[in-house]
């Protein structure tokens, strides 16, 4: 008599709120066992209660910041789960919109540092074991951005993380073919989190006018993430932008 297949695992960064909860949530009902990571525990485990009850959730923190945090998250992965499924690089965080001269090396460092940095230390130690698991392999999904496309008004630090994100996944792919690691990457814009909020009060276009911009509910965005990590490893989603479609992103605004 066989034995059902083990339920995969995914971890997913930034789990504490905003696109990385639902994504968390929404991944749980799907049947995978998720590993939320943030840096705060109470808001890790408001995510977990939130999650449904059948559903295996585990709060890990973690400073996607710090390599030696990072070691130590994929370390407890390693020991309590022994392998990886999926990983969603969602980390992130921003600035004030800014003229590039007045942009402060720290606010620089912590938008770079979380949402580019964070993303490749997860990779690396995602890679590490995903290749020397049994089933080898596993899937890396990178939350992009519209502005990885186009940047809006005062935006450097934040479009050129989600630029190099997009290098960061094509590198990632590639690299990752010969060991069956798919790496995909979604572009999201306007969904209705926190961040989001100045969209909806008024953002500034790049021709100076304030203009309310529409948004889409997030949990579109949780089942866009599903979508793709449901795949098989020999197929790959790998971009999708998913936005609000009146959004002033297409053409010239």
């Amino acid at each position: 008599m066989s034995s059902e297949p083990a339920s995969p695992i995914a971890l997913v960064t930034g789990a504490g709120s905003g696109i990385g909860r639902h994504v968390a949530i929404a991944l749980a009902a799907s049947g995978f066992r998720v590993i939320l990571a943030g840096r705060t525990l109470g808001t890790l485990e408001e995510t977990a209660v939130l999650a449904p009850s059948y559903a295996t959730c585990a709060p890990l923190t973690v400073d996607v910041t710090d390599a030696a945090s990072v070691t130590a998250l994929f370390e407890a992965i390693q020991n309590r789960f022994g392998r990886l499924d999926l990983l969603f690089n969602n980390a992130g965080v921003n600035i004030a919109a800014q003229p590039i001269e007045d942009v402060a090396y720290d606010d620089w460092r912590k938008v770079v540092d979380t949402n580019l940095t964070g993303a490749f230390l997860c990779t690396q130690g995602a890679f590490r074991l995903m290749k020397r698991q049994t089933p080898r392999g596993g899937r890396i999904i990178n939350n992009g951005s519209v502005s990885a496309h186009s940047p809006r008004p005062g935006s450097a630090a934040y479009s050129a993380a989600k630029h190099g994100m997009t290098g960061l996944t094509k590198s990632t792919a590639l690299d990752g073919r010969a060991f069956d690691i798919a790496c995909g990457q979604i572009d999201i814009g306007n969904a209705a989190t926190d961040m989001a909020n100045h969209i909806v009060a008024g953002t500034v276009q790049a021709n100076g006018d304030v203009v309310v911009e529409p948004v889409i509910d997030v949990a579109l965005v949780a089942r866009a993430v599903v979508q793709m990590a449901q795949l098989p490893l020999d197929a790959n989603i790998q971009f999708m932008t998913l936005m609000a479609t009146k959004m002033p992103l297409i053409g010239r605004g």
